[in-house]
Formats: structure tokens, C-alpha cells, sequence
């Protein structure tokens, strides 16, 4: 296992760490947890010391469950990451209901890295106002949380600005070779970076659609390398590479990843792709543009939409359902992401578009906005958009 340094604490953490998400689940979708437990230890034997949960994760299970597994000596072998439910905080005191729920839950007395979670402008807009850097510094100061960090899901003009509302020790991004400009981007990883943060990396396989029903055009691609790897390895190495990644979380459920993930973990380090291995992974990228049903770059130009319709989303999940095989996962995490569940405000579903057309002389990539939403409208939405949308509410309110 390889280790890189937290900027501004020192602490040398597994570059790969262990994202309990996607835990190993029965058929009725409950956490496996003999299995899970085994593959949680196994990794943490192998040298991972890095831990990631959050409340909603399996339906509220995941934090529990790790509490359980972290037992018999090995909380002290890790540093735990969880989440402040940012989305169902209504006043200050939830603030501190949430953690000393998490840290029962967890059966710690501490989390080593705690998070703001899932933040969107308006989002941070709204804990600050109701008295997040208050609470963190008095829950640092207690010693209930050792490092404040966020996570973010937001527009690109957004990050920097969180970056610079609160001393944060540390942020987590979305980041693989599909989204460097996509969220925070390869300019708020660097820009984190420049401020002093330790940046951990999120969907580095976007959500396993980079590995999954690969497409030949792109396997073509892979096999010219001189040195051959499988698309979970490229896509990993590629985010390793960057000197500013401290961590790489992966949704580990399989044995088989596990193993596949601890090799690639021994010599993933920084500026270690060559020129050519970095431009075979450009083509690739390429390739997955030319098959993505819309040429979106979420530039944000095209915001905001009078209508209230989210855009640059929309189009997100459009170009997914070229990468995914679920379809009606996609289709929930659109009623999620857009319809409320993660986040405060009105519904941004594209069937919101009253066709005025604002978007069409602002769109550098010069795309016909109003007629794609329709086609995002017909793929996406359908007569159980709402239901979708109020088992995602429900689903993210789960204690």
C-alpha cells in the first residue's frame, strides 16, 4: 500500500480508502455483513486505513454496520470519514443531534474526518446561515471531530468560494477522466489544493460505468497500450497520477475488487503515467464523448434557466444512460439529484422548459437546449417521475 500526506495535519493515509456505499448486499438489498465485514477487515489488513460512510448511505445501515466491523481492535487501525446530513439540518442544534447520533452509531467517540456533506451553493448557503463554522469549530474544539472537510456536487463557480468560507482541512470531489471540467473539476482539485487541502477522490470510476459494458470502440483503445490494464486500473492510475489526490475512496463489494484495487494501490504513484499513457487515456475520453447522446461540457453558460430547469444536470444523467447498465438507476438518481432529495430548492427537471430559448445564444458548444430536454424529458421522467422522487426524498431522510 502506498501512502500520501494529508497537507495540513500529516497524517500519511492509504491512497486507496474503503467507500461503504455500495457495501456487499443480499437480494433484499440489505447489508450483507458477514461478507461485508470480511472484505472491510481484509482491506484494512492489506493497509488501508481510510474509512468512508455518511447517513443516508444503505438506507441508514451503513454507518451502523461499520461500527460493528470496526470492532475487535480495528477503530484504532483507521481514521473514520462520515457525513453531516447538510440537507436535513433546519437549525443549529440539528448540527449536533446528527454528529452525536453518527458517533453513537459508529460506536467511536470521534471522527477523525467529517464532512459537510454533498454541498451545492444554496446548500452551503443555507448552513452557513444557520451556524455551520460555529459548530465546527466547537465540535473540533471538544474533540468530537478531528478534520472539517466538505463534499461537493455543485457547479464549478461554487467550489472555490466554499474553499474559502472556512478553514477546511480537507474536501472530497468527483473526479475521473470523464469530469475534468465537470463540478469542481480539475481547477478545484488544483485550486484545493493550492489553499492547503487534503482533496479525497469520489466516482473515480463513475460509479463503475467506466469498467462496466465497456463499449468495443473503447476497448480498442486499451488494447493498444504497450502495457496492458484493465479500465478499472486506467481509470485509477489516471486520478493517482494527479500529485494533489490524497485518497481514492472505492465502493468495494466484490472479493475480486478488493484484490484488483490493493494491487493497483502498490505503485499508483503521482506523475507516473507516461505522455503516451496519458494521451491513449484522451482518446479514450474522446471516444466516450463521440457516444455520449449530447456534446454538454457544464460550462454553466447556459444558467440560470428563467424556468428554473437545471441544465447542465439534465444533460449529466442524458449522457450517463450512454454509459450505464441500469437505466432505472439512472433514472432514480435524476428524481434524486433534481427533484429535491439531495438538496434545497424547487424541482430542476427538464420537463420545466417552456421553450424561451435564452439558453440557445449562451451555449458555446452551440447545442439546441430546449430539443434535447424534450428527449431527456421522454428517457428520463415518464408518469413515475414523482414517486421516484419521494422515494429518493425518503430514502435521504433515513436516521
Amino acid at each position: 500500500m502506498l501512502y500520501r500526506k494529508m497537507p495540513k495535519n500529516g497524517d500519511e493515509l492509504s491512497i486507496l480508502g474503503f467507500g461503504a456505499m455500495r457495501l456487499a448486499s443480499k437480494e433484499d438489498g440489505s447489508i450483507d455483513e458477514e461478507r461485508a465485514t470480511k472484505q472491510v477487515r481484509y482491506a484494512i489488513d492489506q493497509g488501508v486505513n481510510y474509512m468512508d460512510t455518511a447517513w443516508p448511505y444503505h438506507m441508514g445501515a451503513s454507518e451502523p454496520f461499520l461500527g460493528r466491523a470496526l470492532a475487535d481492535g480495528y477503530r484504532e487501525k483507521v481514521k473514520i470519514a462520515t457525513k453531516l446530513p447538510s440537507w436535513l439540518v433546519e437549525k443549529r442544534e440539528d448540527m449536533d443531534k446528527f454528529l452525536n447520533a453518527q458517533l453513537e452509531k459508529l460506536n467511536t467517540d470521534h471522527i477523525d474526518y467529517y464532512l459537510i456533506h454533498a454541498l451545492v451553493g444554496d446548500l452551503w448557503d443555507n448552513v452557513e446561515k444557520l451556524g455551520v463554522v460555529d459548530f465546527l469549530n466547537k465540535a473540533k474544539l471538544d474533540g468530537r471531530i478531528i478534520n472539517a472537510g466538505f463534499s461537493f456536487h455543485g457547479a464549478s463557480e461554487d467550489f472555490n468560494r466554499i474553499v474559502d468560507a472556512y478553514d477546511w482541512d480537507f474536501c472530497q470531489i468527483q473526479y475521473n477522466f470523464l469530469d475534468e471540467k465537470n463540478q469542481a473539476g480539475t481547477k478545484g482539485l488544483e485550486y484545493a489544493a493550492s489553499k492547503g487541502l487534503g482533496v479525497v477522490i469520489m466516482e473515480p470510476l463513475r460509479g463503475g460505468n467506466l469498467t462496466k459494458n465497456v463499449p468495443k470502440a473503447v476497448k480498442e483503445i486499451w488494447k493498444e497500450a504497450p502495457t496492458k490494464r484493465s479500465p478499472a486500473e486506467w481509470a485509477l492510475r489516471w486520478v493517482w497520477n494527479h500529485p494533489e489526490v490524497t485518497v481514492i475512496l472505492s465502493g468495494m463489494n466484490e472479493e475480486a475488487h478488493v484484490e484488483e484495487n490493493l494491487r493497483i494501490a502498490e505503485q499508483a504513484y503521482p506523475d507516473s503515467l507516461t505522455e503516451g499513457e496519458l494521451q491513449l487515456v484522451k482518446r479514450v475520453e474522446n471516444k466516450y464523448r463521440e457516444l455520449m447522446k449530447v456534446g454538454c461540457t457544464s460550462c454553466q453558460y447556459c444558467m440560470p434557466c428563467p424556468a428554473g430547469v437545471n441544465i447542465p444536470l439534465c444533460f449529466e444523467h442524458y449522457n450517463n444512460l450512454a454509459l450505464v447498465d441500469n437505466p432505472e438507476g439512472e433514472k432514480f438518481m435524476y428524481a434524486a439529484r433534481l427533484g429535491g432529495a439531495v438538496a434545497l430548492g424547487e424541482p430542476e427537471f427538464a420537463s420545466l422548459c417552456i421553450q424561451c430559448g435564452q439558453c440557445l445564444e449562451k451555449c458555446p458548444q452551440h447545442i439546441d437546449i430546449p430539443i434535447v430536454l424534450e428527449s431527456v424529458v421522454k428517457e428520463l421522467e415518464g408518469a413515475d417521475l414523482e414517486q421516484r422522487a419521494a422515494m429518493a426524498r425518503e430514502m435521504f431522510k433515513q436516521v
